[in-house]
């Protein structure tokens, strides 16, 4: 009954809690000025009335204040390729009225310095006297808050809001001034994405919520909960704000579910003397019904916290979730489950404003694209986002690693190092409620000789003020032996630096290889970055950019790629190099999943990253969208809590063999799968099924669970095949596939043989003068070296972009071709590459075609990076003279008894120049043939 009486209390303390007369908005028309100069202190601008005008929330900016960019911008951010300033090539884009930067997406107007807003306030009569509280929620960035004249106070937290208590207000009319300093006068980091122009810009102003509260003259000040999912309960620390010493003062606790229903029971504490700074510390009991919060069961309750005092109340409202977040051995353990992190970087990308969204459909579209493709974590890359991505989160499941602001030198004793500590502290405090607040380091990548003591000092720090979450040193490095988890740039199949020598373009294809040898065996490790694959650009993205950036460095890459005269094929190139992008991610994403005892990956990035040289990396736009080769049913076949595995020994076979490979599941869905039915089966490209085996077997949480084995003799192929694996549970979405190829081992007698030829010599020209058909078959490293010999060809797309990584091979996107053209009939393809041209591209030369007619085009072009646009082939067929030429730049010169995916396309193409279709159209010049070669 007493419980009952409570809760009839607590309603009627609800009603009569803070009305709106107790906030008033401050969003919408402020003065304004910029002081380039900063000279606002000095001159006291504060005491004076601004002249311009401007609209809050918002950045000066997007507002069209600022400066136009020109040779002399000083950008927030590191410029690698710094061509951009010199070279010939971009010597129209450096001119007024064309200034293009191919670096990142480009401001209307750029401005870093200070700038001034004011606002006239009035205050109520019942306000008067009382604590009045102004809230900046996210400023850009440091702030000073000057009240008719007066400094106040400062602030230059980063990721969190800025508040300022002003007591004593006398009612009537106020003026606030603030200044705003967007330079980086804390050495955070230029490149740290918190701050930097390679993502959202180095804006100026204030975002979100922009108000002022009027407070009890004892309020709440903070409240923060911790969960204990064992006894279903959660402590809670309520820390008050008093000039009164009050003996009178009640504390209400209800937790509601997310419809309002209570939830447990009603906690008063009554008779609260108080004191300065105090904290009040109390359990509410769940009840043995209540939900636990996590990716899978993403349950969310609301604490009412309502204070009375002396009369008066003040209530606070506090988001939490019933959820444990620990490492356990190699595994995170979420609830005491073991989960598998599956994530994606967020690098603060925000095209059309600038800045962060504080828009709750945004990061809906965010969340929600990211578990339609098969994740459930997003790693804020050196910063933090704003409370609504924290909400957001909660609501869909998705577990969240924050990072505070950083890409710095540390250790070295400076403020920065003081500020790291002062901004953890601060994101704890305000966001640490938050069940998907699972994961915090100070930021990316650090530099300092002493990071090691100091971020092993700041992460102990952590450790002992909030058990809430998991912490590690940074993103990348250092290791730390007291972390609760490694962030490792090792297990992944290319890295920087590794360029040919990656597993992907080093090693013959397979899906046989994990990363069991590069992971911690006593902690949990979670893979740094893996991917950074590219794609070719998408000029139809172009338009999007209606807001403060402007895809300005996509219409160089556009506008070069029309001057090479192959504006039509920029959507096949797309297209191409997509496949080959996806075919990467999936390649990492899997090996992952096959390591015993890994704890995750995050990928860099499901997205495009803008900046940095301009990063082509994600399957998504900028905008989170779509691009047009792969979609999130897709993705998620390989990208999921459940996915079936095959470790093939290799991807192409040949037709005396057997194909044999294991199957394994990693599961990590939300149960184990008692009795699944596993189907895998074998099927050529045209839907012929070549065999299916069904069986059932049970699938527990975890990976690397055995699950039988493809066995399928290749006997009856008799001729060039490209199969289907496909391993699915039946009744379910559970499903993934892999295309293996198959060649005949003993080829086919080809007549009426061409002329085959290692050099265009006097032999070969007379042939062609005869009429003959020739095949100039080059060995690698036959072509100069300034018409394509010096472009390093792998397999696998670009890492990053070469502008960024100064030119880390390989240097190009992939193949394209017309997969009917009757030169490739005996060698199946699907026009961009797949595992069948990895032998071929690893022993190929480019040849840069530029010279050649602008209409030409060869028969398989490679795509080119963006940044240079050549047209690019590994074969092509000409007339020359009375004859007919094939020219081919993959080496079929050595070992062809070892590759048969190479053996098969010389078959191909033998097989075409022996027919009647092998009548090239285009004539070219024997010299500019010759103009390719050494």
């Amino acid at each position: 009954m007493r419980i009952l009486f409570l809760f009839i209390g607590w309603l009627v303390a609800l009603s009569a809690c803070q009305s709106p007369s107790n906030e008033i908005s401050l969003q919408g028309a402020w003065k304004f000025s910029l002081d380039p100069t900063d000279v606002g202190i000095k001159q006291q601008w504060y005491d004076n009335v601004l002249t311009d005008a401007i609209q809050l929330p918002g950045s000066l900016q997007e507002q069209g204040f600022g400066n136009d960019v020109d040779l002399n911008t000083k950008w927030t951010g590191q410029v690698v390729d710094s061509s951009w300033f010199n070279a010939p090539a971009y010597e129209k884009y450096r001119k007024a009225g064309n200034m293009k930067v191919p670096f990142w997406l480009n401001p209307e107007k750029h401005y870093v310095g200070v700038a001034w807003y004011q606002k006239e306030i009035t205050i109520p009569r019942d306000w008067e006297k009382r604590p009045v509280e102004l809230e900046l929620e996210r400023t850009h960035w440091e702030t000073i808050l000057y009240v008719d004249g007066k400094e106040m106070a400062k602030s230059d937290a980063l990721s969190t809001p800025h508040r300022y208590i002003l007591n004593n207000l006398s009612s009537g009319k106020h003026i606030l001034t603030l200044r705003v300093d967007n330079r980086v006068n804390i050495p955070i980091g230029i490149n740290a994405h918190s701050v930097s122009d390679h993502t959202q810009s180095n804006w100026n102003g204030i975002i979100g919520n922009i108000a002022l509260t009027a407070k009890p003259a004892v309020y709440i000040d903070d409240v923060q909960l911790y969960p204990n999912v064992e006894a279903k309960s959660v402590q809670v620390k309520v820390h008050l704000k008093s000039e009164l010493m009050d003996a009178n003062s009640t504390l209400l606790l209800q937790v509601v579910s997310s419809d309002g229903t209570p939830v447990g029971a009603t906690v008063e504490i009554e008779d609260i003397k108080l004191q300065a700074g105090t904290v009040l510390d109390a359990t509410v009991m769940l009840g043995d019904d209540a939900l636990l919060w996590s990716e899978h069961t993403p349950n969310v309750y609301t604490l009412k916290t309502t204070l009375t005092s002396s009369g008066h109340k003040d209530e606070e409202e506090t988001d939490f979730g019933l959820r444990s977040f620990k490492a356990d051995g190699t595994r995170f353990m979420v609830n005491g489950k073991p989960i598998f992190l599956r994530g994606t970087l967020e690098c603060c990308i925000f095209p059309l404003t600038g800045y962060p969204s504080m828009d709750k459909a945004y990061w809906t579209k965010i969340y929600s694209t990211c578990k339609e493709f098969g994740l459930n974590h997003v790693r804020f890359h050196s910063w933090c986002p704003p409370k609504v991505a924290f909400e957001v989160a909660d609501e869909l499941g998705i577990y969240l690693q924050v990072e505070c602001a950083g890409w710095a030198t540390v250790g070295d004793g400076g403020y920065v190092d003081e500020w790291f500590y002062s901004e953890g502290d601060r994101i704890l405090k305000e966001y640490g409620n938050h069940p998907s607040f699972c994961m915090m380091s100070y930021g990316n990548e650090p530099g300092g000789g002493k990071q090691v003591a100091y971020l092993s000092d700041l992460v102990e720090s952590w450790k002992v003020k909030d058990a809430r979450h998991v912490y590690t040193s940074a993103g990348g490095w250092p290791y730390l032996e007291n972390a609760d988890y490694w962030n490792a740039p090792d297990p992944r199949i290319q890295g920087w630096g590794e360029g040919l020598n990656s597993i992907i373009n080093r090693e013959a294809p397979s899906t046989a290889y994990d990363f069991a040898a590069k992971i911690k065996p006593n902690m949990p490790t979670v893979s740094h970055e893996i991917g950074q694959w590219c794609v070719y650009p998408n000029f139809n993205e172009i338009p999007k950019y209606t807001g403060v950036l402007k895809a300005r460095n996509l219409e160089i890459f556009q506008e070069t790629l029309a001057a090479n005269n192959m504006a039509d094929l920029s959507e096949e190139f797309l297209y191409a190099s997509g496949r080959l992008q996806t075919l990467c991610y999936k390649a990492d994403i899997e090996a992952a999943l096959r390591t015993p005892g890994f704890a995750g990956f995050q990928l860099l990035d499901l997205h495009d990253f803008p900046g940095q040289g301009s990063a082509l990396v994600g399957v998504l736009d900028a905008f989170w969208d779509i691009k047009g080769y792969v979609d999130g049913k897709e993705y998620s076949t390989f990208c999921n809590a459940t996915v079936p595995l095959v470790r093939f020994p290799k991807m192409v076979w040949s037709n005396n063999e057997t194909l044999k490979a294991p199957i394994e599941f990693a599961n990590f869905a939300k149960e184990p799968l008692a009795d699944a039915e596993i189907v895998w089966s074998v099927t050529s490209s045209d839907g012929k099924l070549l065999e299916k085996k069904t069986y059932k077997q049970a699938l527990p949480i975890g990976n690397c669970i055995p699950a039988g084995a493809i066995n399928l003799p290749l006997q009856a192929i008799k001729k060039a095949t490209q199969l289907i694996v496909t391993v699915e549970v039946s009744n379910t979405s559970i499903k993934n596939q892999w295309n293996v190829w198959v060649y005949p081992e003993t080829k086919q007698p080809v007549e009426k043989m061409p002329y085959i030829t290692s050099s265009l010599d006097q032999i070969a020209l007379n042939k062609l003068n005869q009429g003959e058909n020739v095949f100039l078959s080059l060995p690698k490293g036959a072509v100069h070296a300034d018409k394509g010999g010096d472009i390093a060809v792998g397999f696998s797309s670009v890492f990053w972009n070469t502008a960024w990584t100064r030119g880390q091979a390989p240097h190009t996107l992939g193949i394209f071709c017309n997969p009917k053209h009757p030169a490739l009939a005996a060698f199946p393809n699907s026009g961009y590459s797949d595992y069948q041209w990895w032998d071929l591209v690893s022993n190929a030369d480019a040849m840069v075609l530029d010279d050649f007619p602008q209409t030409f085009r060869p028969i398989v072009h490679l795509v080119d990076d963006w940044f240079t646009n050549r047209k690019l082939g590994i074969l092509f067929e000409a007339k020359v003279g009375n004859g007919n030429l094939m020219v081919c730049s993959v080496d079929m010169n050595k070992a062809m008894n070892t590759r048969p995916a190479t053996a098969q396309f010389k078959q191909s193409i033998l097989q075409y120049m022996a027919s009647e279709a092998f009548n090239p159209t285009q004539e070219i010049e024997v010299e500019v043939i010759r103009g390719l070669l050494k």
